[in-house]
């Protein structure tokens, strides 16, 4: 397994993005149309993009941060399969080694479920066992998305 990083993406990287985005996110976030997530991406402020590369070359990985209201933010997508294989946190480490903070937003509860049909559980002890900490009353709550605000500092 490797890390590549990008601030430009090709088509293929958008292809698999697409593909991760729609497989492994709750089915309520998922994008219906390649051209949504291509104005989602084009949106980005100042994005980093890595990408966790198996040997046969296919994207079973991404991570990306960038800056939101003076902020720098992030988010991970790991092909459910590779769960617990240590990609996440490869990930995540590239994230933390190019950034003093990062912000995010989590679930926290198993209520969501994959376009699949598969549960969709929450990642929150994932962040909270790699340094990440809850900011207590800061949360998103849409009728799409319900989610914490996290946070980890490189000065914790």
């Amino acid at each position: 397994m490797k890390i590549t990083e990008t601030i430009f993406l090709d088509a293929a990287q958008k292809e698999a993005i697409y593909r991760l985005w729609n497989n492994e996110y709750p089915s309520q976030l998922g994008y219906s149309a390649h051209v949504e997530l291509d104005v989602y991406l084009e949106n980005l402020k100042e994005p980093h993009h890595y990408f966790a590369v198996n040997d046969a070359d296919d994207i079973v990985g991404w991570a990306f941060s960038f800056e939101r209201e003076g902020e720098r933010w992030f988010a991970i997508i790991v092909d459910s399969m590779l769960h617990r294989s240590g990609v996440g946190p490869m990930l995540l480490n590239k994230l933390k080694a190019n950034s003093t903070v990062l912000n995010g937003w989590v679930t926290d509860h198993d209520k969501y479920v994959k376009a699949d049909g598969s549960p969709y559980p929450s990642p929150m002890g994932f962040y909270l066992k790699n340094g990440f900490v809850v900011c207590e009353g800061i949360r998103l709550e849409f009728e799409k998305l319900s989610a914490a605000k996290i946070w980890w500092t490189a000065d914790a």
